[in-house]
């Protein structure tokens, strides 16, 4: 049986705030008037959210549990979700509470009613955040909007309900580093927007630290727009022109018999140019990067296990076995369209062979 809702929850050491998480989200999911899965991906925690993952898949049965073999980001943990979950509709959910999963339910009653693919959660209220993090967010997102024309909301983070049509799009692109608050809104699917109050963090600490953001921001940059390079170019363009109108000031000035040796605007000169060069340099090799990554084609992630796909009883409550026969072979999955394992990608209408009503379903 194909579930109708899937929620795909990416999780990273969150022991402290799990059992909140699994008592608010299941007394939603069963009042909805839906079959639902659970999708608890555990992205390499190193503390008890891998135990108390396995105690709760034994008790509730909708809840599917997918762990990383390694810790590969919260977006690539998403993807793995994505790529696993099987409803005709998937929410994705962070755990930390902040946004309440009792939200879940308009959602799913908008895109019913408005026959949207997607339905994005958007903050009426972001009180909880910092003054300099609401500043900074509003102000990211309005470049972007500006670099790459997409209509990505200000206030809405990786809280969204997207259809089975959305997923199996996002799940064919091929692109590494992905941005999924940026990629769902520029394929430009028929949306709709449900309004919440974002909520403090339920317990726990943040997983996106200020480095973390700023690689976040860099990614959603170049993946999203060629504008960077052209501002290098213009810059540079720009740069050329004030040399040569400086070099004719010099001539002129040395044919009146005014030049004067000054340390202090050579040094400016120079300093002023070197850091246009640099920074021209830099966004050049933020591009070449990504296209490096790309041509190695590396998976983002990689599966160690599948509560789907193994019975209880070929593993202990805080074991990684590998899903299907082999236990020695690390199962491969990217973000494009090729999934490892026994079957084909996790579309409607070509499940896998496998498929059990138990499941899971996770900003």
């Amino acid at each position: 049986m194909v579930p109708e809702l899937s929620v795909v929850v990416p999780m990273y050491n969150e022991q402290e705030v799990l059992p909140l998480l699994v008592q608010r989200l299941r007394r939603v999911l069963d009042d909805v008037d839906a079959s639902y899965e659970v999708v608890a991906v555990d992205d390499g925690s190193t503390d008890l959210t891998p135990a108390l993952l396995q105690r709760y898949h034994r008790e509730w049965p909708a809840l599917r549990v997918i762990r990383l073999r390694a810790n590969a980001g919260h977006q690539a943990a998403i993807s793995a979700g994505l790529a696993s979950a099987r409803g005709d509709y998937v929410v994705t959910l962070d755990a930390d509470l902040q946004d309440p999963p009792e939200v879940i339910r308009d959602m799913l009653a908008a895109a019913r009613r408005d026959r949207v693919d997607v339905v994005y959660g958007v903050r009426a209220d972001r009180s909880s955040d910092t003054w300099f993090k609401r500043f900074s967010a509003r102000a990211f997102y309005t470049l972007i909007r500006l670099v790459s024309q997409t209509s990505a909301h200000s206030d809405a983070g990786d809280f969204r309900l997207m259809s089975r049509a959305t997923v199996d799009a996002v799940n064919s692109l091929p692109e590494h580093n992905r941005v999924l608050r940026f990629i769902v809104p520029a394929l430009n699917f028929p949306s709709d927007t449900v309004e919440y109050r974002r909520e403090e963090r339920a317990a726990g600490r943040s997983k996106y630290p200020l480095l973390k953001m700023v690689k976040l921001s860099f990614d959603s940059l170049t993946g999203f727009s060629t504008a960077p390079l052209r501002m290098a170019t213009i810059a540079g363009l720009g740069g050329g022109a004030v040399a040569v109108l400086l070099l004719a000031y010099i001539f002129l000035s040395a044919a009146q018999g005014h030049t004067v040796a000054g340390w202090t605007s050579t040094v400016a000169i120079v300093s002023g140019f070197g850091a246009v060069q640099l920074v021209c340099v830099g966004i050049l090799g933020e591009y070449i990067g990504r296209m490096y990554a790309h041509l190695q084609g590396r998976p983002t992630y990689f599966i160690a296990y599948d509560s789907l796909t193994t019975s209880l009883h070929d593993h202990g409550p805080t074991d990684t076995p590998l899903p299907g026969l082999s236990h020695d072979r690390p199962i491969l999955r990217s973000p494009g369209p090729e999934v490892s394992g026994a079957g084909e990608p996790a579309r409607r209408g070509s499940r896998p062979a496998a498929a059990s009503p138990a499941g899971s379903a996770p900003p």
